[in-house]
């Protein structure tokens, strides 16, 4: 830059608007993921939608993805709400903690091991074919976050418990099936028992919509990113703060906490903790992660 520039774009205007630019009140960060697609329910307290699952986004092996995540609060009245690196296959201090618990063998330590246990969470790709709450999202891709009771309908559709039933993949563009999902209050949770599949029909009636719809859906795999987990040590410090101050045993001492939900990747006896019912996970889980913004 010449000085002949400088004497020209150098104004006390200048300065005083970027002045008046920084003092501005900013905009409060949102952090409302704009891409996810979450049911509402109405006054009655029921809810309903149709969806269609999506095929794996280009490049990427499976049509979901699953994290596992802790959503507890500790003695301290702080929240404790992580992602775990067992996702990842890497040891996490919170699972190692609730192992502990287990393993002393005493019903209380067991009962909180419960209440601190992982959660499991689905991602996937959908296609909103109908939302009564609001009608502006028909005909969009949207992420959906799921938990296990929708995910075990899934595996039921591919792999039925009756002959006289035909297995279907409900992510398939042409062979696939709109999946009606029906929302209703149990004890207090959102209950999906009521959900169903319908009959086996093209998404569109072209290729080329379809596409324009492959072309729209979100990565999956950037959520297994290891920008989306902490280390273990600030993982071991945040656990401690939580929990006032109480050491976790180490890694070597301990197993991974949770059979229950992936007995079939496990080939060695682990502490049998029951699973959570995931009933309510979507909204309870929303909850846990506005306290932890906050």
């Amino acid at each position: 830059m010449s000085v002949s520039t400088l004497r020209k774009s150098n104004t006390l205007d200048k300065l005083l608007a970027q002045v008046q630019s920084e003092s501005a009140p900013q905009e409060k960060k949102s952090y409302v993921d704009e891409r996810l697609w979450k049911p509402e329910l109405d006054k009655s307290g029921t809810g309903q939608a149709v969806l269609r699952f999506l095929p794996a986004p280009d490049g990427e092996e499976l049509p979901w993805v699953k994290v596992f995540k802790h959503a507890f609060q500790g003695p301290t009245g702080k929240w404790y709400i992580e992602n775990s690196l067992t996702t990842i296959g890497k040891q996490d201090p919170m699972s190692e903690h609730n192992s502990q618990l287990w393993n002393t063998g005493l019903e209380s330590d067991k009962e909180l091991a419960r209440k601190q246990k992982r959660k499991l969470e689905y991602y996937s790709n959908i296609y909103v074919v109908s939302d009564p709450k609001h009608p502006e999202n028909e005909g969009k891709v949207f992420l959906f976050r799921y938990g296990k009771k929708i995910f075990d309908k899934i595996m039921a559709s591919m792999q039925p418990e009756f002959e006289d039933e035909t297995p279907i993949n409900p992510f398939d563009f042409w062979e696939g099936a709109n999946f009606k999902l029906k929302i209703r209050k149990v004890d207090g949770f959102w209950n999906y028992d009521k959900s169903e599949f319908d009959s086996v029909t093209a998404l569109a009636d072209s290729d080329e919509k379809l596409d324009g719809i492959w072309k729209k859906q979100y990565s999956l795999q950037e959520f297994l990113a290891p920008t989306n987990f902490k280390s273990y040590d600030e993982l071991k410090k945040r656990l401690d703060d939580v929990l006032s101050g109480t050491v976790t045993a180490s890694a070597a001492s301990m197993v991974d906490e949770d059979v229950v939900e992936t007995p079939q990747f496990k080939t060695e006896p682990q502490p049998n903790i029951p699973s959570v019912d995931d009933d309510g996970d979507d909204d309870t889980m929303s909850y846990f992660q506005k306290l932890a913004k906050e």
